[in-house]
């Protein structure tokens, strides 16, 4: 049997989405280096504008640090609600073109326009026609990548940003990939990515170069997945999922914590990134649920319900520090802490990095 023809896949990423509909709202912010989010010292950076991101600011970072990178840094409290205003608009216009639709937040989405409801036989013209639409009616920009998968999809619309767009076609994907420092692919978070700089893999082709058997004794169940990936290949569906049950964040330490001020330490800024997932994804739990994974890779999870949804980063917090506290002193060193909410309440759906590649 003849194999299917190729996908049509586009990633639409919008450009420092919160900061830009802020200077769009507000004049006198454009042009200035402005950050989304918390300015305190236990306050984080939600997004930036392009401005900010020059004196090296990011999302995720906690904001003194932000301060000191770039001291005139203007600090805007987010607007959650006009946030998620605008990405309807946004979503109308991609409903214009397909119903195959799979947004990852608020201000990204892939939509497989194989098909089409124009009957439209390019799909980099239609990524074009939506990023003009979404200039026209929204006053914002937005970056497209396009390809026949939504690995090297997501991954293109991220080169020429803002405003950009990138077409990677089916003979160009394993070039495109081996170009790429694999910090760079979706599914390598942090942790991995330094794991693969050990070993001396640096590139998508340095990562192509190792075989199955090197990838699964160092990658474990994650190995298939990065053996494709290197490979340009992807075979996941564009399609709307049902509604997530929980949003989480968690991280793996270089050296296992016991002390307590060391843990808390780490679980607070733990709390500080998932509580930018939840405003960001619109998904409120009523549940919190810490994880420990020990040194020997045993595993503890704890919760606490509260009658309604979690709606300050402080309650968050506090619940997860109890939560943490009751179960000190820790028989042995946590290698990782995670926090999380389950039970949740919104309908937006986030994809994480580091947890990706073991979710597929």
């Amino acid at each position: 049997m003849d194999s299917p023809p190729p996908r049509k896949i586009i990633h639409i990423d919008m450009d420092a989405f919160y900061a830009s509909v802020e200077q769009r709202d507000d004049p006198s912010l454009r042009g200035l280096p402005i950050a989304v989010g918390g300015g305190g010292p236990r306050g984080v950076v939600a997004t930036c504008s392009y401005e900010a991101r020059r004196f090296g600011v990011r999302s995720a970072m906690p904001g003194g640090r932000a301060r000191r990178l770039c001291p005139n840094l203007v600090f805007v409290k987010p607007r959650f609600e006009v946030y998620r205003a605008v990405s309807g608009q946004v979503r109308e216009i991609f409903s214009r073109f397909t119903d195959i639709v799979q947004p990852l937040s608020l201000d990204e989405a892939y939509l497989d326009v194989t098909v089409n409801k124009p009957g439209i036989a390019s799909a980099t013209q239609i990524a074009e026609q939506i990023r003009a639409m979404i200039r026209a009616e929204t006053g914002l920009t937005a970056s497209a990548g396009v390809s026949y998968n939504k690995l090297i999809a997501k991954l293109a619309s991220d080169q020429n940003k803002p405003d950009g767009i990138c077409v990677v076609r089916p003979s160009e994907g394993a070039a495109f990939i081996a170009a790429m420092p694999v910090r760079r692919i979706h599914g390598v978070g942090p942790v991995t990515a330094k794991r693969m700089q050990a070993l001396g893999i640096e590139t998508g082709a340095d990562l192509r170069a190792r075989d199955m058997g090197f990838l699964q004794a160092h990658f474990g169940s994650a190995a298939d997945y990065y053996y494709r990936a290197a490979r340009g290949e992807d075979d996941r569906p564009v399609r709307e999922r049902e509604g997530r049950k929980s949003v989480s964040v968690e991280d793996t330490f270089f050296d296992d914590l016991s002390e307590e001020a060391a843990l808390v330490a780490e679980l607070d800024r733990i709390a500080d990134n998932l509580w930018g997932r939840i405003e960001k994804a619109g998904a409120w739990g009523r549940t919190v649920v810490l994880k420990i994974k020990f040194a020997d890779f045993r595993i503890i999870t704890r919760s606490r319900s509260f009658s309604a949804p979690v709606r300050s980063k402080a309650v968050l917090a506090q619940a997860g520090r109890d939560l943490l506290l009751a179960q000190l002193p820790l028989r042995m060193g946590a290698r990782l802490l995670g926090l999380g909410v389950h039970n949740l309440e919104g309908e937006e759906d986030v994809e994480q990095g580091e947890q990706f590649a073991l979710s597929l």
